[in-house]
């Protein structure tokens, strides 16, 4: 595969120019070759990285996550055992926030079933919002 251009990465990878920039600063891609014509030049490793970064990002890893599993993954003689912490512990951030949004739910739901219609002076919904 040969070289890709900054448009190219993007388009192959569904990441936007400005991402894979703001991706380069924060130091989780290489500074890119450049051309004669000082355009960036990616190689196929750097999809293979970026790739990984999408999808670590879509999975909800943060960047200083994301960061440590690129560092942990080219250590390949390593044991794996550091990847599963991190992945732990994004596993029981989830959790946490699956039953934030449960309870989030409950709350939600019952006001909404608090409501028997009528006018915005007696609003049970609105009541509910409003602080003691």
């Amino acid at each position: 595969m040969k070289a890709l251009t900054i448009g190219k990465l993007a388009k192959a990878t569904g990441a936007t120019v400005e991402t894979i920039r703001y991706y380069e600063r924060a130091g989780l891609i290489a500074s890119p070759a450049r051309t004669e014509g000082n355009y960036r030049s990616y190689l196929p490793d750097d999809l293979r990285r970026l790739r990984f970064i999408r999808r670590t990002r879509d999975l909800g890893f943060s960047l200083d996550e994301i960061r440590a599993l690129l560092d942990l993954s080219g250590q390949k003689d390593r044991d794996c055992g550091s990847v599963d912490e991190i992945a732990a512990r994004h596993l029981a951030e989830v959790d946490r926030k699956i039953a934030d949004l449960m309870a989030l739910r409950r709350e939600l739901s019952g006001a909404i079933s608090s409501c028997s219609g009528g006018t915005m002076a007696e609003c049970r919904i609105l009541e509910v919002f409003a602080p003691d």
